[in-house]
């Protein structure tokens, strides 16, 4: 997996799954894949970096070997965008306290201000090829 650009997000969230859609949508190389946090593919990845899927309420971003969570996840995502989106990151200055106080409000109420699916969400099968789990 070494070079790779994994995104690993909560399946059931629908603030997750609604935000990997974009992120398809607007990976300008699609050089982007993704796993859910559920997946037996996640809990292997993620072991090496000591993080428990169950444990986590964060976006994870492997990017070539470095692994990325919570707002710097999201900021190093917008480097892979195209448009207007890639401005976005240039949030990278703004202090990671400040950014990640800001992301742990959204992530802690995820569930209750946009919902929740009763199993993971799955892509359609002409989006299969980016998934890894």
């Amino acid at each position: 997996m070494a070079g790779e650009k994994i995104v690993f997000f909560d399946g059931v969230c629908n603030l997750c799954s609604a935000s990997v859609q974009f992120l398809i949508r607007h990976d300008k190389a699609s050089v982007l894949r993704y796993a859910s946090l559920q997946s037996q593919f996640a809990t292997i990845q993620l072991k090496s970096f000591d993080l428990q899927p169950a444990d986590l309420k964060s976006i994870v971003f492997l990017d070539e070997g470095n692994c990325y969570t919570r707002s710097e996840a999201v900021v190093r995502l917008m480097k892979y965008m195209k448009g207007p989106y890639r401005m976005l990151y240039a949030f990278r200055f703004v202090p990671r306290p400040i950014r990640d106080f800001l992301y742990n409000i959204v992530a802690q109420n995820r569930y209750r201000l946009f919902g929740k699916k009763n199993v993971c969400w799955m892509p359609d099968p002409s989006l299969k090829a980016l998934f890894l789990d």
